[in-house]
């Protein structure tokens, strides 16, 4: 499996970005989507995930402000990010799961300038 994620930019604080993550096979192969984040020197983590019945999650840092989807006819999973922070700056990653198996994308940088 592999997962191609683009949309990665800088911006400036307070603007909107949308990533998108297009695997390699239907995404309703996958039991779920998410997308992660790497700031410099710190830890990878959940931003979102959406499952195959279509329910989200978020992490607390972004609830409200980011939106995870699936784009049906274009076979994708979308982050839309709102309202941007430079604390949001990292490096974007798509990850897909079956069962046990969990897959990654390389990654796409997001720079949120104050």
């Amino acid at each position: 499996v592999q997962l191609q994620a683009s949309g990665g930019g800088l911006v400036q604080a307070g603007e909107s970005l949308t990533l998108s993550c297009a695997p390699s096979e239907s995404i309703f192969n996958f039991n779920s989507m998410a997308w992660y984040r790497q700031a410099p020197g710190k830890q990878r983590e959940l931003v979102a995930t959406v499952n195959v019945g279509g329910r989200t999650n978020y992490a607390d840092s972004v609830e409200g402000r980011f939106t995870i989807s699936r784009n049906n006819a274009e076979n994708t999973v979308n982050l839309r990010m709102d309202s941007l922070k430079p604390e949001d700056t990292a490096v974007y990653y798509c990850n897909a799961r079956i069962l046990s198996r969990s897959y990654w994308g390389e990654g796409t940088l997001v720079t949120v300038s104050s």
